[in-house]
């Protein structure tokens, strides 16, 4: 079903037993605000406005996630009221406590950090999966070493650290390097709105590694997302699938290339709706539940 904003459809259901409704929500741009705001949330200038001293000292702030508001949590709250409430994110477990709360795993009916490869339904893990066990150590080192020789031979303003970062369920690739700054990130973004640096990328992976049975998603500013087939978010599915009588999603980056793309256009979701941050999620949700 095609991903929208608009609310035509009236959900009723009681989130006690089996049946029902349940609610799966993206977390970055969804459930909280997208890191980018981070600078501006603030209210400080712009990093190439002010003194190095100072950006030093705000670096690590606008690296950190957003977290959810109180605002959010309660709402939530409210919401399972009505229905299940699930949250998946293509972070690790770790990250998403971050951005949710460390107890969030008592405030969700299901977790899905990474994609659903860990799986976590009231408060218990019930499945584990790895992208190391599904491809071997030869074809993942085969992938790793043509990503490195690759971005040591790209040709961009500046690059910094942590090309690679090796997660549970997916490997994420950054040309410019996870260790950037916000104001590094904010530029490379710009210039690969011209340049297609990460779009010309994953082409390339496309055509050396396409008997590996892999999927490559751009999403954020600076990296894309590798995982194996069917290891994006519609993963999650498989767990709620048959056990619900309605799946609803919520998500921001539902265009094709968008990391709930998927998901959001999955014939085993009822309704998808692409929403422009936690707001506009709250306001489509409350007309949705009929919520004061």
């Amino acid at each position: 079903m095609s991903a929208t904003g608009a609310v035509d459809v009236s959900v009723s259901g009681s989130a006690s037993g089996s049946g029902g409704t349940i609610v799966v929500c993206d977390v970055d741009g969804t459930l909280t605000k997208p890191r980018n705001v981070c600078v501006r949330q603030l209210g400080f200038p712009r990093s190439s406005e002010i003194g190095e001293s100072l950006n030093v000292r705000l670096t690590p702030l606008c690296e950190k996630k957003q977290v959810a508001t109180p605002e959010m949590t309660a709402f939530l709250a409210q919401v399972r009221t009505h229905a299940k409430v699930a949250i998946v994110g293509g972070s690790d477990f770790t990250k998403i406590q971050e951005q949710m709360g460390k107890d969030i795993l008592n405030r969700v009916d299901y977790l899905f950090s990474e994609n659903g490869l860990m799986a976590y339904k009231n408060s218990e893990l019930i499945a584990q999966q790895s992208i190391k066990n599904f491809l071997g150590e030869d074809k993942l080192k085969q992938f790793i070493n043509f990503s490195l020789h690759y971005i040591a031979d790209l040709d961009i303003p500046i690059k910094r650290g942590t090309f690679i970062e090796f997660r549970n369920g997916m490997l994420n690739v950054s040309p410019i390097g996870r260790n950037c700054t916000q104001q590094e990130r904010d530029d490379f973004f710009a210039y690969d709105k011209i340049h297609h640096v990460r779009e010309k990328m994953v082409q390339e992976c496309r055509t050396r590694f396409g008997s590996f049975g892999l999927q490559f998603s751009i999403g954020g500013q600076i990296s894309f997302d590798v995982f194996p087939t069917g290891w994006d978010k519609t993963y999650c599915l498989q767990f709620l699938e048959g056990k619900y009588d309605r799946i609803l999603f919520f998500g921001d980056r539902t265009e094709p290339g968008g990391n709930d793309h998927e998901i959001a256009v999955s014939p085993k979701v009822h309704q998808s709706f692409t929403v422009t941050g936690p707001d506009h999620t709250i306001t489509i949700m409350k007309e949705l539940f009929h919520l004061a």
